[in-house]
């Protein structure tokens, strides 16, 4: 129960991110935003491991790794902040959601895992409830709608890596070195990017890496009492919040393709995981 509790509990605050991130896109640059998120992130996460889970910190057995997987958030962040500067909340999160179809589709060539007929049916299904969204050929295609499906894929990849370090490095490091190269990379470029904030803003822009920390912490806490294939279906929750801060803030309410759309990622992605789950019990495919 503890698992439930935390998982929902970190995919609750992290909507609240890209909701101060939205409003704070119709004033400040994207990558400014970017910034924000990661330097608060990285200054409110250290202390909390320094003083709480210090003796849990001990250096990355795979560093380039470690890299790479940080790396390949940011230009996610980076194309979801985009997204949702132009389109709702509700269709960005959507179209991201191809996340876990990516992980299933690229898993036999990158984790050597074995991937059998029906996910790979449940893969072009998901991918083709990405298309209802985006509707191509009815309607135009935008580079905001594109960037968000961008996320999607990215995402996936950076799923992999995790998997992939999860067998040697301790969860905590791996968050404090992707948010330390996210922030190291952004501030290189930020100065010439940079537009002054009010105090406002300011006061926004720490919240991001406030939420942003306090949703990852919960679910790490959430992975110390149930495995992640377990917990991977309670990530489609974070739509809920999503449209409710997108239609109360931002008069934003999804159409009905996305409705549909969504109805069918998220029923993919479920499936996906189910058999994920028989496969770890009973080795089928």
């Amino acid at each position: 129960m503890k698992a439930i509790i935390f998982s929902l509990l970190g995919w609750m605050f992290l909507p609240v991110m890209d909701g101060f991130a939205k409003y704070l896109s119709a004033d400040l640059p994207i990558l400014q935003i970017t910034w924000a998120r990661y330097f608060f992130t990285v200054a409110f996460t250290l202390p909390i491991m320094f003083f709480f889970f210090n003796k849990q910190l001990v250096w990355s057995d795979k560093p380039k790794l470690q890299i790479l997987r940080g790396l390949i958030l940011l230009s996610a962040n980076i194309c979801f902040f985009y997204a949702i500067s132009v389109i709702s909340l509700a269709k960005a999160l959507t179209l991201a959601f191809i996340a876990p179809l990516i992980v299933t589709a690229f898993s036999p060539l990158l984790l050597g895992e074995k991937v059998g007929l029906r996910r790979w049916t449940a893969v072009i299904i998901g991918f083709t409830g990405s298309l209802i969204v985006i509707r191509p050929g009815f309607v135009e295609i935008n580079l905001a709608s594109l960037s968000a499906l961008g996320t999607g894929f990215l995402y996936g990849f950076y799923l992999i890596i995790t998997r992939k370090l999860s067998s040697s490095d301790n969860p905590l490091l791996t968050l404090l070195i992707t948010g330390a190269v996210g922030a190291a990379l952004v501030s290189l470029v930020i100065p010439f990017y940079w537009v002054k904030p009010t105090f406002n803003q300011w006061t926004l822009m720490a919240g991001i890496g406030i939420f942003a920390c306090i949703g990852h912490i919960f679910l790490i806490l959430s992975l110390k009492y149930a495995d992640a294939s377990k917990l991977a279906p309670l990530g489609y929750t974070e739509i809920i919040p999503n449209v409710m801060i997108g239609y109360y803030f931002f008069n934003e309410l999804p159409d009905y393709w996305t409705y549909l759309g969504l109805l069918i990622i998220i029923l993919s992605g479920l499936y996906i995981s189910w058999r994920q789950y028989l496969l770890d019990r009973h080795k089928i495919v």
